[in-house]
């Protein structure tokens, strides 16, 4: 017992050196001793202790050569503790400062993958959803051949594929509440939009019945034309789906076409 006792208190007491030291060294003005600590504790993933010292050589090495490695291990260490938004500030920040650095070309994919990151649900605001896809196509533009370009296609996939659930949602919510003019608009939307999306045919579908609602419920001043939108409608589903899922409905819907008059 006694053993684990001495043992305990000296663990208590290197630790309270440790920390003793940290605290020396944050107050010292030998900034190179405090670089070469700032790296070794990012190394040893205490990313904290490591980005308040870079953080506290940012000015000093602003417009020195060793400002890009501060910058750099900054936005790493932030990136690693999942501090996404402050990750991707000071990657673009390095990026906007050194475009010719030997980490340029991580610090454009980790901007995109930082944004990915806050990349909720498609339901919700898709804000960063936008920003990283932007950034993957900026990512792309300059390393067409670069050595993340796999990644960065595939998250490029996954956040298009979240502004295409959006797009359809909501097109399909102004359907289902029967605001027919802004579910032909929003649908059409979508698919110029997104012309491979997964529910394009669906899409098709309720851009006939929606149109075709819109016609029948129409003033008539607006009716004629509005008959003639859904039946070019009618002919863009049965085009590309002539034995589609929905052929029958919009076969039915074609026909009510037929049969409406405009007084």
């Amino acid at each position: 017992m006694k053993l684990k006792k001495i043992a305990y208190i000296l663990v208590i007491l290197l630790a309270f050196s440790c920390q003793s030291k940290y605290q020396k060294l944050l107050k010292s003005n030998d900034y190179e001793k405090q670089f070469e600590a700032a790296v070794a504790l990012f190394e040893q993933k205490q990313y904290f202790k490591s980005q308040t010292l870079f953080e506290q050589l940012m000015p000093v090495y602003r417009l020195a050569e060793k400002g890009e490695l501060v910058t750099y291990y900054l936005a790493k260490s932030y990136y690693a503790e999942k501090d996404y938004l402050m990750a991707a500030y000071y990657f673009e920040r390095l990026a906007m400062s050194h475009p010719y650095s030997e980490y340029f070309e991580e610090a454009l994919f980790l901007i995109a993958m930082s944004y990915a990151h806050n990349s909720p649900a498609y339901s919700l605001d898709q804000t960063y959803t936008k920003k990283s896809i932007s950034a993957f196509y900026t990512y792309i533009n300059k390393f067409p051949n670069g050595k993340f370009i796999k990644e960065s296609n595939e998250n490029l996939r996954i956040m298009r594929g979240k502004l295409e659930q959006k797009a359809y949602s909501i097109s399909k919510q102004y359907h289902s509440l029967s605001h027919y003019r802004a579910a032909v608009i929003s649908l059409k939307n979508t698919l110029r939009e997104f012309p491979d999306i997964a529910q394009r045919e669906e899409i098709l579908y309720l851009i006939v019945d929606a149109s075709y609602n819109l016609a029948l419920h129409s003033v008539e001043g607006k009716k004629e034309d509005r008959i003639e939108m859904a039946k070019s409608d009618y002919q863009a589903y049965v085009e590309e789906f002539p034995s589609g899922k929905w052929i029958k409905d919009v076969q039915r819907i074609y026909s009510q076409l037929q049969k409406m008059k405009v007084n």
